[in-house]
Protein backbone atom coordinates (compact mmCIF):
# COMPACT_ATOMS: atom_id res chain seq x y z
CA UNK A 1 0.00 0.00 0.00
CA UNK A 2 1.26 3.49 -0.87
CA UNK A 3 1.65 5.61 2.27
CA UNK A 4 0.21 9.13 2.38
CA UNK A 5 1.93 12.32 3.52
CA UNK A 6 0.09 15.50 4.46
CA UNK A 7 1.70 18.88 3.80
CA UNK A 8 0.34 21.78 5.82
CA UNK A 9 1.13 24.93 3.83
CA UNK A 10 1.55 25.49 0.09
CA UNK A 11 4.48 27.92 0.12
CA UNK A 12 7.95 27.27 -1.27
CA UNK A 13 8.98 24.89 1.52
CA UNK A 14 5.70 22.98 1.32
CA UNK A 15 6.08 22.60 -2.44
CA UNK A 16 9.64 21.32 -2.08
CA UNK A 17 8.53 18.76 0.51
CA UNK A 18 5.69 17.65 -1.78
CA UNK A 19 8.15 17.08 -4.63
CA UNK A 20 10.58 15.18 -2.42
CA UNK A 21 7.92 12.88 -0.98
CA UNK A 22 6.40 12.23 -4.41
CA UNK A 23 9.87 11.45 -5.75
CA UNK A 24 10.10 8.66 -3.19
CA UNK A 25 6.69 7.28 -4.20
CA UNK A 26 4.48 8.69 -1.43
CA UNK A 27 1.01 10.03 -2.11
CA UNK A 28 0.98 13.68 -1.08
CA UNK A 29 -1.93 15.87 -0.03
CA UNK A 30 -1.05 19.55 -0.07
CA UNK A 31 -3.23 21.71 2.19
CA UNK A 32 -3.90 25.42 2.17
CA UNK A 33 -6.94 27.27 3.47
CA UNK A 34 -7.12 29.20 0.18
CA UNK A 35 -8.12 27.01 -2.82
CA UNK A 36 -6.40 29.43 -5.22
CA UNK A 37 -3.15 28.97 -3.31
CA UNK A 38 -3.47 25.20 -3.62
CA UNK A 39 -4.09 25.34 -7.36
CA UNK A 40 -1.21 27.76 -7.86
CA UNK A 41 1.11 25.49 -5.89
CA UNK A 42 0.10 22.39 -7.88
CA UNK A 43 0.67 24.22 -11.16
CA UNK A 44 4.09 25.42 -9.99
CA UNK A 45 5.06 21.91 -8.84
CA UNK A 46 4.07 20.49 -12.23
CA UNK A 47 6.18 23.11 -14.00
CA UNK A 48 9.19 22.51 -11.74
CA UNK A 49 9.10 18.74 -12.09
CA UNK A 50 8.79 18.89 -15.87
CA UNK A 51 11.72 21.32 -16.08
CA UNK A 52 13.82 19.18 -13.74
CA UNK A 53 13.08 16.11 -15.84
CA UNK A 54 14.14 17.91 -19.03
CA UNK A 55 17.40 18.89 -17.33
CA UNK A 56 17.88 15.31 -16.08
CA UNK A 57 17.90 16.62 -12.51
CA UNK A 58 14.65 15.20 -11.17
CA UNK A 59 14.93 13.38 -7.84
CA UNK A 60 13.76 9.79 -7.47
CA UNK A 61 13.29 7.01 -10.02
CA UNK A 62 9.82 8.06 -11.18
CA UNK A 63 9.01 10.25 -14.15
CA UNK A 64 7.69 13.77 -13.70
CA UNK A 65 4.26 12.61 -14.83
CA UNK A 66 4.25 9.81 -12.26
CA UNK A 67 5.32 12.16 -9.48
CA UNK A 68 2.77 14.80 -10.44
CA UNK A 69 0.02 12.15 -10.32
CA UNK A 70 0.94 11.42 -6.68
CA UNK A 71 0.35 15.02 -5.54
CA UNK A 72 -3.11 16.39 -4.89
CA UNK A 73 -4.38 19.53 -3.19
CA UNK A 74 -7.11 20.18 -0.66
CA UNK A 75 -8.58 22.95 1.45
CA UNK A 76 -9.89 20.41 3.97
CA UNK A 77 -7.51 19.81 6.86
CA UNK A 78 -9.35 16.60 7.74
CA UNK A 79 -8.78 15.28 4.21
CA UNK A 80 -5.12 16.31 4.31
CA UNK A 81 -4.32 14.30 7.44
CA UNK A 82 -6.68 11.31 7.10
CA UNK A 83 -4.63 8.13 7.38
CA UNK A 84 -1.36 9.98 6.85
CA UNK A 85 1.92 8.43 7.94
CA UNK A 86 3.28 11.93 8.62
CA UNK A 87 2.05 15.49 8.36
CA UNK A 88 4.72 18.09 7.58
CA UNK A 89 3.82 21.57 8.88
CA UNK A 90 5.20 24.32 6.62
CA UNK A 91 3.43 27.49 7.74
CA UNK A 92 5.28 30.86 7.94
CA UNK A 93 7.98 31.21 10.59
CA UNK A 94 5.89 33.19 13.08
CA UNK A 95 5.16 31.58 16.43
CA UNK A 96 1.52 32.68 16.63
CA UNK A 97 0.78 31.35 13.13
CA UNK A 98 2.46 28.03 13.83
CA UNK A 99 0.73 27.57 17.19
CA UNK A 100 -2.66 28.26 15.61
CA UNK A 101 -2.00 25.87 12.71
CA UNK A 102 -0.72 23.12 15.00
CA UNK A 103 -3.70 23.50 17.33
CA UNK A 104 -6.06 23.03 14.39
CA UNK A 105 -4.00 20.10 13.12
CA UNK A 106 -3.96 18.52 16.59
CA UNK A 107 -7.76 18.56 16.67
CA UNK A 108 -8.09 16.32 13.60
CA UNK A 109 -4.96 14.14 13.53
CA UNK A 110 -5.06 10.63 14.96
CA UNK A 111 -2.47 8.12 16.13
CA UNK A 112 -0.09 6.91 14.83
CA UNK A 113 0.34 9.89 12.46
CA UNK A 114 3.57 11.79 13.12
CA UNK A 115 3.37 15.59 13.33
CA UNK A 116 6.55 17.10 11.91
CA UNK A 117 7.38 20.82 11.76
CA UNK A 118 9.69 22.55 9.29
CA UNK A 119 10.49 25.32 11.79
CA UNK A 120 14.01 26.70 11.76
CA UNK A 121 13.85 28.61 15.05
CA UNK A 122 11.14 27.43 17.44
CA UNK A 123 11.87 24.69 19.97
CA UNK A 124 9.77 21.53 19.62
CA UNK A 125 8.66 21.80 23.24
CA UNK A 126 7.42 25.35 22.68
CA UNK A 127 5.40 24.38 19.61
CA UNK A 128 3.92 21.16 20.98
CA UNK A 129 3.58 21.50 24.76
CA UNK A 130 -0.20 22.03 24.60
CA UNK A 131 -0.94 19.40 21.94
CA UNK A 132 -2.77 16.23 22.91
CA UNK A 133 -0.65 14.41 20.30
CA UNK A 134 2.62 15.95 21.52
CA UNK A 135 4.31 12.56 22.07
CA UNK A 136 4.38 12.12 18.27
CA UNK A 137 5.64 15.65 17.54
CA UNK A 138 9.07 16.31 16.08
CA UNK A 139 10.91 18.99 14.13
CA UNK A 140 12.28 18.10 10.67
CA UNK A 141 14.05 21.31 9.72
CA UNK A 142 15.17 21.42 6.08
CA UNK A 143 17.76 23.75 4.63
CA UNK A 144 16.44 26.19 2.03
CA UNK A 145 16.02 25.19 -0.78
CA UNK A 146 15.46 21.59 0.41
CA UNK A 147 15.20 20.10 -3.08
CA UNK A 148 18.83 21.09 -3.71
CA UNK A 149 20.32 21.12 -0.19
CA UNK A 150 19.78 17.75 1.43
CA UNK A 151 20.42 18.34 5.14
CA UNK A 152 17.47 17.87 7.51
CA UNK A 153 17.77 18.47 11.26
CA UNK A 154 15.63 16.03 13.25
CA UNK A 155 14.87 17.48 16.68
CA UNK A 156 12.62 15.76 19.24
CA UNK A 157 10.91 17.37 22.20
CA UNK A 158 11.82 15.95 25.63
CA UNK A 159 8.62 13.87 25.59
CA UNK A 160 8.68 12.69 21.97
CA UNK A 161 8.21 8.91 21.93
CA UNK A 162 11.46 7.04 21.27
CA UNK A 163 10.27 5.40 18.03
CA UNK A 164 9.52 8.70 16.30
CA UNK A 165 13.05 10.11 15.66
CA UNK A 166 14.44 6.94 14.01
CA UNK A 167 11.26 6.53 11.98
CA UNK A 168 11.48 10.11 10.68
CA UNK A 169 15.20 9.69 9.99
CA UNK A 170 14.52 6.59 7.90
CA UNK A 171 11.83 8.46 5.94
CA UNK A 172 14.23 11.33 5.24
CA UNK A 173 16.89 8.89 4.06
CA UNK A 174 14.29 7.28 1.80
CA UNK A 175 13.68 10.70 0.23
CA UNK A 176 17.39 11.03 -0.47
CA UNK A 177 17.86 13.73 2.15
CA UNK A 178 20.73 13.69 4.65
CA UNK A 179 19.33 13.75 8.20
CA UNK A 180 21.21 14.63 11.36
CA UNK A 181 19.61 13.60 14.65
CA UNK A 182 19.90 16.01 17.57
CA UNK A 183 19.92 14.16 20.89
CA UNK A 184 18.16 17.05 22.58
CA UNK A 185 16.59 20.36 21.66
CA UNK A 186 18.73 23.51 21.82
CA UNK A 187 17.85 27.04 20.62
CA UNK A 188 18.73 27.41 16.94
CA UNK A 189 19.26 23.65 16.64
CA UNK A 190 22.69 22.88 15.12
CA UNK A 191 22.80 24.56 11.71
CA UNK A 192 21.66 28.01 12.81
CA UNK A 193 23.90 28.00 15.88
CA UNK A 194 26.89 27.47 13.58
CA UNK A 195 25.53 29.83 10.93
CA UNK A 196 24.97 32.62 13.47
CA UNK A 197 28.56 32.37 14.73
CA UNK A 198 29.81 32.84 11.16
CA UNK A 199 27.36 35.67 10.46
CA UNK A 200 28.24 37.45 13.70
CA UNK A 201 31.98 37.39 12.97
CA UNK A 202 31.46 38.50 9.36
CA UNK A 203 29.32 41.36 10.70
CA UNK A 204 31.97 42.34 13.25
CA UNK A 205 34.68 42.47 10.57
CA UNK A 206 32.58 44.88 8.49
CA UNK A 207 31.60 46.92 11.55
CA UNK A 208 35.21 47.14 12.76
CA UNK A 209 36.52 48.15 9.33
CA UNK A 210 38.53 44.97 8.77
CA UNK A 211 36.94 44.03 5.43
CA UNK A 212 34.12 45.30 3.28
CA UNK A 213 31.08 43.16 2.53
CA UNK A 214 32.31 41.77 -0.80
CA UNK A 215 35.66 40.69 0.61
CA UNK A 216 34.36 39.18 3.84
CA UNK A 217 31.92 37.10 1.77
CA UNK A 218 34.85 35.92 -0.40
CA UNK A 219 36.45 34.48 2.73
CA UNK A 220 33.55 32.01 2.75
CA UNK A 221 32.86 31.54 -0.97
CA UNK A 222 36.50 31.28 -2.05
CA UNK A 223 38.15 30.08 1.16
CA UNK A 224 36.20 28.08 3.69
CA UNK A 225 33.17 27.30 1.54
CA UNK A 226 34.77 25.04 -1.10
CA UNK A 227 36.18 22.77 1.61
CA UNK A 228 33.02 22.82 3.68
CA UNK A 229 30.99 21.75 0.64
CA UNK A 230 32.53 18.30 1.01
CA UNK A 231 34.00 18.14 4.52
CA UNK A 232 32.85 19.36 7.91
CA UNK A 233 34.85 21.78 10.06
CA UNK A 234 36.19 19.01 12.28
CA UNK A 235 37.40 16.80 9.43
CA UNK A 236 38.94 19.82 7.69
CA UNK A 237 41.03 20.34 10.83
CA UNK A 238 41.79 16.60 11.02
CA UNK A 239 43.21 16.70 7.48
CA UNK A 240 45.08 19.99 7.97
CA UNK A 241 47.44 18.30 10.40
CA UNK A 242 48.45 14.75 11.23
CA UNK A 243 45.06 14.08 12.74
CA UNK A 244 42.97 16.07 15.21
CA UNK A 245 45.21 15.38 18.18
CA UNK A 246 48.18 16.84 16.30
CA UNK A 247 46.03 19.77 15.09
CA UNK A 248 45.12 20.64 18.68
CA UNK A 249 48.74 20.38 19.78
CA UNK A 250 49.76 22.76 16.99
CA UNK A 251 46.95 25.27 16.96
CA UNK A 252 44.98 25.14 20.22
CA UNK A 253 46.93 27.99 21.87
CA UNK A 254 46.49 30.24 18.81
CA UNK A 255 42.81 29.39 18.44
CA UNK A 256 42.24 30.18 22.10
CA UNK A 257 44.26 33.40 21.94
CA UNK A 258 42.51 34.72 18.81
CA UNK A 259 39.11 33.71 20.15
CA UNK A 260 39.72 35.85 23.23
CA UNK A 261 39.86 38.91 20.96
CA UNK A 262 36.43 38.30 19.39
CA UNK A 263 34.09 41.00 20.54
CA UNK A 264 30.58 40.83 21.97
CA UNK A 265 27.72 39.45 19.92
CA UNK A 266 26.59 42.24 17.58
CA UNK A 267 23.00 43.35 17.36
CA UNK A 268 22.37 43.24 13.63
CA UNK A 269 19.64 45.88 13.72
CA UNK A 270 21.91 48.90 14.09
CA UNK A 271 23.55 51.46 11.82
CA UNK A 272 25.86 48.81 10.36
CA UNK A 273 22.96 47.00 8.77
CA UNK A 274 22.41 49.99 6.47
CA UNK A 275 26.03 49.83 5.32
CA UNK A 276 25.87 46.09 4.78
CA UNK A 277 22.54 46.39 2.96
CA UNK A 278 23.85 49.10 0.61
CA UNK A 279 26.98 47.14 -0.28
CA UNK A 280 24.95 43.99 -0.93
CA UNK A 281 22.51 45.94 -3.12
CA UNK A 282 25.47 47.23 -5.12
CA UNK A 283 26.16 43.58 -5.98
CA UNK A 284 22.58 42.30 -6.17
CA UNK A 285 19.86 44.98 -6.40
CA UNK A 286 16.52 44.12 -4.83
CA UNK A 287 14.87 43.75 -8.22
CA UNK A 288 17.47 41.12 -9.14
CA UNK A 289 17.10 38.94 -6.03
CA UNK A 290 15.01 36.29 -7.77
CA UNK A 291 17.50 36.02 -10.62
CA UNK A 292 20.29 35.60 -8.10
CA UNK A 293 18.30 32.94 -6.23
CA UNK A 294 17.84 31.04 -9.49
CA UNK A 295 21.59 31.27 -10.11
CA UNK A 296 22.19 30.03 -6.55
CA UNK A 297 19.86 27.08 -7.08
CA UNK A 298 21.58 26.24 -10.37
CA UNK A 299 24.94 26.26 -8.57
CA UNK A 300 23.57 24.04 -5.81
CA UNK A 301 22.17 21.65 -8.40
CA UNK A 302 25.53 21.36 -10.15
CA UNK A 303 27.26 20.93 -6.81
CA UNK A 304 24.81 18.18 -5.84
CA UNK A 305 25.59 16.35 -9.09
CA UNK A 306 29.33 16.71 -8.46
CA UNK A 307 28.98 15.41 -4.90
CA UNK A 308 27.09 12.37 -6.16
CA UNK A 309 29.85 11.71 -8.68
CA UNK A 310 32.55 12.08 -6.02
CA UNK A 311 30.71 9.81 -3.60
CA UNK A 312 30.74 7.10 -6.28
CA UNK A 313 34.53 7.20 -6.41
CA UNK A 314 36.04 4.70 -3.91
CA UNK A 315 37.83 6.53 -1.11
CA UNK A 316 40.20 4.16 0.63
CA UNK A 317 40.76 6.64 3.41
CA UNK A 318 37.15 6.48 4.55
CA UNK A 319 36.27 3.52 6.72
CA UNK A 320 32.62 4.41 7.33
CA UNK A 321 30.37 7.39 6.61
CA UNK A 322 28.15 6.67 9.60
Amino acid sequence: MVETIGILGSGLIGRSWAMLFAGAGYKVRLFDIQPTQVQGALKDIETQLNELEKANLIRGSRTAKEQISLISGTSSLEECVAGALLVQECTPEFLDIKLKALKELDAVVQAPTIISSSTSTHLPSVLSKDLKNKERFIVSHPVNPPYYVKLVEIVPAPYTESWVPPKVRSIMEELGQVPVSLKKEVPGFSLNRIQYVILNEAWRQVEDGVLDVADVDKVMSEGLGPRYAFLGALEVAHLNAEGMENYCERYAPTIHSVSQTIGPIPHLLNETHKTVHKQLCDVTPLDKLQERRQWRDACLTKLSVLKQQMEAIPNKGVVSKK
